[in-house]
This record gives C-alpha cells, sequence and structure tokens, in this order.
C-alpha cells in the first residue's frame, strides 16, 4: 500500500494519518459547546511499582454529566493511562493508544519499551493540539513498570505534548492542586502498594472535598475511583470491596478530628 518512503512501518498513528482516519485532524465551525471533561487522576511510585487512580464523576459545565466514567485505563500488560479533560477525545486517545502498542508489538515481533510508549502516548496528544486550540483538551498521565529498571515511572504530559517523568507521584485535571498537597505529605520512599493505595484514595477525597467537579466515593450507588496498581506481575485493579473498608477508614478518620 506504501513506498518506501511513506511507510508508517510500526507506527498506528501515522498509518491512520497516511490512510485518512486520523481522529486528531478534524475541524468543526462550533465555538461554544458543552463537552464532558473527565477531572482528577492521580500516580504515585511505592518501592515495588506504580497506583495509579482516578475518581469517576465528568462535568459539563456546572452539570455532572458522568458520575460513574473511567478514567484509569490498561494500555498493556504493564502499564495504564489516566485521563483529564475532554472526554470524547481522551476515550479516543485511549484506545488508539492501546491499539498502537498492540500494533508494534505484531509488526516488530517484541513489546515497546516503557519510555518508548511514554513516546508514542505524547505523539497522540500532540496531535490533538488542534482540537485543544478549540478548547478540547486532554491531559493524560502514563504510568507503569519498567523491568529494565526494575522500578515504577511515571510521566505527566502538557497540550502540546510535552511529557515529564516525575519520580515520586502526580496530579492532573481540576483537583490536582488538593489531591497533590495530600500525596505530597503522606509519600515516603519505603512505600508498599497498600499504602500508596490509600494516599491515593485519600488524595482523591480531599480532592472531592474541595473541587465540585471532582467526584468522592457514591456509597447509594456503590460507586468508588478507579484504583490499580502495577507491579513486576503485571496490572492489578484493586476491588470495590477493598475501596469501601479504605473509605470506611477514611471517613472515621475525618469524623474524628
Amino acid at each position: 500500500m506504501f513506498s518506501a518512503g511513506s511507510d508508517p512501518g510500526a507506527n498506528f498513528g501515522e498509518l491512520l494519518k497516511r490512510v485518512g482516519l486520523s481522529p486528531f485532524s478534524a475541524k468543526t465551525d462550533e465555538t461554544e459547546l458543552t463537552i464532558p471533561h473527565a477531572t482528577t487522576c492521580v500516580a504515585m511510585r511505592f518501592a515495588g511499582g506504580v497506583v495509579m487512580a482516578g475518581d469517576r464523576r465528568a462535568t459539563s459545565g456546572n452539570l455532572i454529566s458522568h458520575r460513574s466514567m473511567e478514567k484509569v485505563v490498561q494500555a498493556d500488560e504493564f502499564s495504564g493511562v489516566a485521563i483529564a479533560g475532554a472526554a470524547g477525545p481522551a476515550m479516543e486517545m485511549i484506545k488508539l493508544f492501546q491499539l498502537q502498542l498492540e500494533h508494534y508489538e505484531k509488526v516488530e515481533g517484541h513489546t515497546l519499551s516503557l519510555e518508548g510508549k511514554a513516546n508514542q502516548l505524547s505523539m497522540f496528544v500532540r496531535s490533538n493540539l488542534p482540537a485543544a486550540m478549540q478548547g478540547m483538551v486532554v491531559v493524560p498521565i502514563f504510568a507503569g513498570f519498567d523491568s529494565s529498571q526494575n522500578s515504577g515511572r511515571l510521566w505527566d504530559y502538557d497540550v502540546t505534548g510535552g511529557r515529564y517523568e516525575e519520580k515520586d507521584f502526580v496530579a492532573t485535571g481540576s483537583g490536582m492542586l488538593h489531591a497533590s498537597t495530600v500525596m505530597r505529605v503522606a509519600w515516603r520512599r519505603d512505600l508498599v502498594a497498600d499504602d500508596a493505595i490509600k494516599i491515593c484514595a485519600k488524595a482523591l477525597w480531599e480532592a472531592a472535598d474541595a473541587d465540585s467537579a471532582t467526584g468522592g466515593p457514591d456509597l447509594l450507588r456503590g460507586i468508588y475511583p478507579v484504583v490499580a496498581s502495577i507491579t513486576k506481575d503485571g496490572w492489578r485493579s484493586v476491588s470495590d470491596s477493598d475501596l469501601a473498608k479504605i473509605y470506611s477508614e477514611i471517613g472515621k478518620e475525618v469524623g474524628s478530628r
């Protein structure tokens, strides 16, 4: 299908551009759109990997448009993506990113390095810049377990596709200030997975308490944040029953102040 000079190779995003199917090139004349936005997500390193977490609320202006959106998604066995910003382009970006990683592995016969995955996501964020200039900004967090370094690593991004590796923790979205404050106070180098999960859960609790766009645990509907750990054994989601216990303890702690 392609000449030697235009062959996209293992780059799935470039393949879409070559055949005219890139979702990031579409433009609209609408200047005011009510777009659901995903809000607060966090990630934190611990001794054996990383923890990622995100609340479930999506807002359209001052309205709650969705109460159970999943903003933390598994990219492959050893990495994940958390998104904040315009929900539609963000979910499209994640699907294309997942396909890119799968496509690369099939074409090249081996998985992409963790830093290579971070670079590929940067390309997708940069491709969304025309839409971002119209208000549909997508700002993800990428994290995973790097087998070459035997440790967890995490990155955040800006709207131009710039990627920045963070050493300890990172937060994005409207509640990032409150969430990052909790993590900054509680983070230690010797954290284990359970401690990091509890800190991330508390960070989202405090963000929800101070930011109206961030959703806290919804006990009535049984909706809890999406929380997952990534270690040398791969991706592991934290169950709602475990999160219910964690938030019960947080509630008692807050109530006793």
